[in-house]
C-alpha cells in the first residue's frame, strides 16, 4: 500500500460503510467476492470482515422490517374477537331488551327508610338498600381490613368451576402495589399482554443476530431499528381518534397504559442504541475503520441530530412519569407536543431508513391534532358555572337544541357530526379550554367525564343538557374556581367527545348489572346506569353502589335523578359518609349480589386505585367459585 493510503482507505471503508447503511443495501464496490488493486481498501480481510458487518446489518433490517406485519396479525385476531363478542352481546341484548311489555315491571328498590332496619353499621344507606334483610361479612382480605363486620351472607349453591373460570379468574386479578415505590401494576392479563409485547421485541432484537464482539455495530444498530419500527404504534395508542377503537372496541385512554409501555421500551431501546454507538466507537471499532478522533466522530451531523432524538425521546419519558404529570399536568402538556415535533425532526436527519416510520407517525399526530381535534371535533359553547355545597366542586351546565338529522348527507357534514353538538354517549368525556382565563389556558385542553345523561341525534330535535362535575385542585381547576366565584358563566371550547360503548354493550348483555361508584366516579356510572334503567330497560336486575367521602358530595346527583332511577327499578346504595364510618364492605356487596345471580353478571367500577383494586380482586375471588362476572374498570387519571 502506498505511503498514505491506509488514511485513504479509512476514508473509502467509511464513506462505503455509510452509503450502504444509508441506502439499505450493499454499496456497488463490495459486490465483488475478490480484492481488487483499484480499492483504496485492498486488504481482503478486511473488505470480507467490512462486507461481512454491513451484511448482517442489512438482514436484521429486513428481519426487523416484518415487525408491523406481525402487529397487524395479531390486531387481526383481536378484531375478529371484538367482533364475535359483539354479534354475541347483541343477540343478549334481544333476549333482555326485546320484549318487557308482557313481565312484570322490576322490582322497585326499597327506599331509606325502609332500609334503615337493616344495619346501623358504616353500610347504612342515604338511599334505599341492597337487601334489607341481608347483611354480609368481611372477608379475610388486606383490601377490606378496616372495614366493619356487617354480619353473615346466606350461601348460595355455586357451579363448580372450570379451568377456563381458573384461568379468567387468575387474569382478572391486580397484585398488591410494588412496595416501597408504590407503584400500581395493572392486572394479571393486562401484565402477561404487556410482557409478551416485550418479549416479541426481545425476540427482534436478537433473532439472527451475531454474537461476536468484532460485529457488535450490528447490535447497536438492530437497538435503533427495534425503535424506529414501534414508531406508529406509538402514535397510533396515543391519538384520541384513531381506528383501534372500531377494530377492539377500546378508545384511547383505555389503551392509554400500551402507549405508555411502548414508550418506555422505545426510550429503553434508544438508551441501549445509543450507548452500544459509544461502546463500538471507544473500545470496539478496528483502527482502520475508526474517525480520526472523538471530537470528530461526536460532532459529526450525523451523531449529533441522533443525540437530539435520543435527549428528546427521554426528556419525553421523564415529563410523562405519573408523579410529574400529577404535579405538573400543565408543563407535561406543553413539552409533550414540543418534545414531540423536535423528536421527529432529529430523527428525520438522523436515519435515513427512518423516514418512512417517521412520515407515518407525522401524519398520524397531525391528521389527530389538527384535523379531528380542531377541525372536526371543536365547537364552543356557554355554560353557567355553579359551585356546590363542599365549596371546591364545580357544576359546568351547558344547553343547547342537537340539530337534527337529514336523511341525505354529503361526506364532509358525516364528519362535522363528530362533535358534541350532535351528542354523545353514555360515559364519554370531553377536553376543555377556557379562554376567559387567560394565559396558557388557552392553549391548554383538560379532560372531564360528562356527568348527565347522554343526548344523541334523532329525526327530531332533542334537547342537550351537559353537565361537568369538577374539583378544584391546583392550577387549571383552581383558576376556573375562581373564576367562579365572581362570574356565573363561562365560554369554553370543547374537544370531543371520546370514549368506549364497550362498558354499556357488556351491562347491557348481562342479567345483572352492578355499577359501582367511588366519589367522583358518578360521573362515569351515572350515565351507564341512566341508559340500562331509562333508555334502554330490560329484564334485568340493576345495583348501584356510590362510596361517598363526605355529605356535600351527595348534592352532586340531584335527588329527583336518583328518585327516577329507583322508580325504574335500580336499587341503590349510598353508604354513610366514609370520612364519618370508614370504608363500607363493597367485597361483601359484590359477593352477595353474584350468589344471588351466579351467571351474566356484568361489573363497572369507577373511582380511585384502592376501590377497582378491591372491586376487581372480589370478582375475581368470585369468578373462581364458579360465578359468570364480566368486569371493566374505568380508572381515573391520564
Amino acid at each position: 500500500m502506498m505511503p498514505g493510503s491506509s488514511t485513504g482507505g479509512r476514508e473509502w471503508a467509511l464513506d462505503v460503510f455509510r452509503q450502504s447503511l444509508r441506502t439499505s443495501q450493499l454499496a456497488s464496490p463490495l459486490q465483488v467476492t475478490t480484492a481488487s488493486s483499484d480499492l483504496p481498501l485492498d486488504d481482503p480481510e478486511k473488505l470480507e470482515y467490512l462486507r461481512q458487518l454491513i451484511q448482517y446489518i442489512l438482514d436484521g433490517r429486513t428481519i426487523v422490517a416484518s415487525y408491523n406485519l406481525v402487529l397487524l396479525a395479531i390486531l387481526f385476531v383481536f378484531t375478529i374477537s371484538h367482533f364475535y363478542q359483539g354479534v354475541r352481546e347483541k343477540r343478549k341484548w334481544i333476549a333482555i331488551e326485546g320484549d318487557i311489555g308482557g313481565d312484570a315491571p322490576p322490582e322497585v328498590a326499597e327506599n331509606s327508610d325502609n332500609g334503615a332496619d337493616s344495619s346501623s353499621s358504616s353500610s347504612s344507606t342515604l338511599e334505599g338498600s341492597l337487601s334489607p334483610q341481608n347483611t354480609y361479612p368481611k372477608y379475610d382480605d388486606s383490601d377490606t381490613e378496616r372495614q366493619p363486620l356487617l354480619g353473615v351472607r346466606h350461601d348460595w349453591p355455586r357451579p363448580k368451576p372450570g379451568t377456563l373460570a381458573i384461568v379468567r379468574s387468575w387474569l382478572m386479578y391486580q397484585p398488591r402495589p410494588i412496595p416501597f415505590v408504590n407503584r400500581l401494576l395493572p392486572s394479571n392479563g393486562t401484565s402477561l399482554f404487556v410482557i409478551g409485547y416485550f418479549a416479541l421485541n426481545v425476540f427482534f432484537q436478537f433473532f439472527k443476530l451475531p454474537f461476536e464482539a468484532r460485529h457488535f455495530f450490528a447490535f447497536a444498530d438492530r437497538a435503533g431499528y427495534v425503535f424506529i419500527v414501534n414508531l406508529p404504534l406509538l402514535y397510533l395508542l396515543a391519538a384520541k381518534n384513531q381506528p383501534l377503537k372500531l377494530l377492539t372496541g377500546r378508545s384511547y385512554e383505555a389503551l392509554n397504559i400500551y402507549h405508555r409501555r411502548v414508550g418506555e421500551l422505545m426510550c429503553f431501546e434508544a438508551l441501549v442504541h445509543f450507548a452500544a454507538m459509544v461502546y463500538w466507537r471507544l473500545v470496539l471499532e478496528p483502527d482502520w475503520l475508526a474517525t480520526e478522533s472523538l471530537w470528530h466522530y461526536f460532532t459529526h451531523p450525523l451523531v449529533l441530530e441522533g443525540i437530539g432524538a435520543f435527549v428528546s425521546y427521554e426528556l419525553l419519558y421523564f415529563t410523562s412519569l405519573g408523579s410529574f404529570r400529577q404535579r405538573w399536568y400543565e408543563l407535561f402538556h406543553a413539552s409533550h407536543v414540543f418534545l414531540q415535533i423536535a423528536a421527529l425532526v432529529f430523527l428525520w436527519l438522523h436515519f435515513f431508513t427512518s423516514r418512512p416510520y417517521v412520515l407515518a407517525a407525522l401524519v398520524i399526530f397531525i391528521s389527530d391534532r389538527v384535523i379531528w381535534r380542531i377541525g372536526f371535533k371543536s365547537a364552543t359553547v356557554n355554560a353557567d358555572v355553579k359551585i356546590l355545597e363542599d365549596g371546591e366542586t364545580m357544576l359546568l351546565s351547558a344547553h343547547w337544541d342537537i340539530p337534527q338529522i337529514g336523511r341525505r348527507r354529503t361526506f364532509w357534514q358525516r364528519f362535522g357530526e363528530k362533535n358534541i353538538l350532535n351528542g354523545w354517549r353514555p360515559a364519554d368525556h370531553i377536553f376543555i379550554s377556557v379562554p376567559n382565563l387567560g394565559g396558557y389556558n388557552t392553549l391548554q385542553a383538560h379532560p372531564f367525564t360528562i356527568a348527565s345523561a347522554a343526548s344523541t341525534q334523532g329525526d327530531v330535535p332533542a334537547r342537550a343538557s351537559l353537565d361537568l362535575l369538577i374539583r378544584a385542585c391546583s392550577g387549571f381547576t383552581l383558576e376556573l374556581l375562581r373564576h367562579a366565584q365572581v362570574n356565573s358563566t363561562v365560554s369554553m371550547r370543547i374537544d370531543g367527545p371520546y370514549g368506549s360503548q364497550d362498558p354499556l354493550n357488556m351491562l347491557r348483555a348481562s342479567k345483572t348489572a352492578v355499577l359501582i361508584a367511588g366519589g367522583s366516579g358518578i360521573a362515569v356510572v351515572f350515565p351507564l346506569l341512566w341508559d340500562l334503567a331509562i333508555v334502554h330497560p330490560g329484564k334485568r336486575r340493576i345495583h348501584l353502589m356510590w362510596i361517598i367521602h363526605s355529605r356535600p358530595q351527595r348534592s352532586w346527583v340531584p335527588a329527583h335523578r336518583l328518585d327516577e332511577l329507583r322508580q325504574a327499578g335500580v336499587h341503590i346504595t349510598i353508604p354513610q359518609p366514609t370520612v364519618e364510618v370508614g370504608r363500607p364492605d363493597v367485597a361483601s356487596y359484590i359477593a352477595e349480589v353474584a350468589s344471588a345471580s351466579l351467571a351474566d353478571v356484568g361489573v363497572v367500577v369507577s373511582g380511585p386505585d384502592g376501590l377497582n383494586r378491591a372491586v376487581r380482586n372480589t370478582c375475581a375471588r368470585e369468578v373462581r367459585s364458579g360465578i359468570d362476572i364480566d368486569l371493566r374498570v374505568e380508572k381515573f387519571g391520564w
